[in-house]
């Protein structure tokens, strides 16, 4: 090989790497969907910067009508470590709405990995999916969702 061939290959196959990483698709399952309530299921894919408050900093969010317990959604263009969170957004404001004490959740939630609400919300790190555990599974990852 010359050379210019092997600085050509590299060039191609910096550009295949490149390609791979924008066509990363995971599946999510959405399970225990409470469908007596009304509203929308607001399936969200963050990095790190805002997760879980900010949805503005949400890099996808797919909406869905709470008809269904059980739903699966598909991703596309996910970087290679992120998060989920899901939203049963029953008064359809795009937020979470709060009980009476002003901190915990009204409506259902729920987060990659199993995380969970205390007093605060999860961390990115106790919700954190990589791309190539969920590829070498060839499974949805299961989020079931929690309501007070």
């Amino acid at each position: 090989m010359t050379l210019k061939q092997a600085v050509i290959a590299m060039i191609l196959g910096g550009i295949s790497m490149s390609v791979d990483a924008l066509e990363n698709s995971v599946e999510i399952r959405v399970k225990g969907i409470d469908t007596s309530r009304p509203g929308q299921i607001l399936v969200m894919l963050f990095q790190e910067e805002g997760f879980p408050k900010v949805h503005d900093k949400a890099l996808s969010i797919l909406r869905y009508p709470s008809t269904d317990s059980e739903r699966v959604v598909v991703f596309e263009n996910v970087p290679t470590l992120f998060a989920i969170k899901v939203l049963h957004d029953e008064d359809e404001d795009g937020k979470v709405t709060k009980n009476w004490t002003g901190i915990l959740p009204k409506e259902g939630l729920g987060f990659s990995q199993g995380a969970r609400i205390t007093y605060k919300a999860p961390s990115f790190s106790s919700a954190r999916l990589s791309v190539a555990e969920l590829q070498e599974s060839n499974a949805p990852h299961d989020i079931t969702m929690r309501y007070p």
